[in-house]
């Protein structure tokens, strides 16, 4: 597993820019998560709103909603396609996402536009992703900073 500035970004995934991974499995389908860098940042998952089975969601719209005590946000679609299957675990224990969150994936999606979109994502070993982590970490702490003031 590759660290990346001090959270986990395995090497064979793919990243969203709005913190979800994506692992092209064999058969072609894919099955997304929330990165480590966005979990350890929400804090402790409390809620998770997920995706139905059979839902079509647009690259960049609203995948997942997610609560936690100081935090109400969205995971973002990192494709195109079509959810064929949610991870039930996660369903009824969110919180697992904080434990682990690669193996505790969110869905699994048929992509629409693999080969289309996947050139927006992210990989491991390239410099943009390290200067775009380097961003979103001095993002998240400007917010805390801020937050803390008041």
């Amino acid at each position: 597993m590759a660290e990346l500035l001090g959270y986990n970004y395995p090497d064979e995934l793919y990243y969203h820019r709005e913190h979800a991974w994506v692992k092209l499995e064999d058969d072609g389908t894919l099955t997304v998560g929330m990165t480590d860098f966005s979990q350890e940042s929400a804090g402790e998952i409390a809620y998770m709103d997920m995706p139905m089975e059979g839902d079509e969601v647009e690259q960049n719209g609203t995948l997942a909603k997610i609560q936690t005590a100081k935090w109400v946000g969205k995971l973002q679609a990192p494709v195109s396609g079509e959810v064929i299957e949610i991870n039930p675990d996660v369903e009824d224990e969110p919180e697992l996402v904080n434990e682990d969150a690669f193996a505790n994936w969110i869905c699994k999606m048929k992509p629409s536009n693999w080969d289309g979109e996947k050139g927006a994502l992210l990989r491991t070993g390239t410099p943009e992703i390290e200067e775009w982590l380097k961003g979103e970490i001095a993002r998240v702490e400007k917010e805390k900073g801020e937050a803390e003031k008041h």
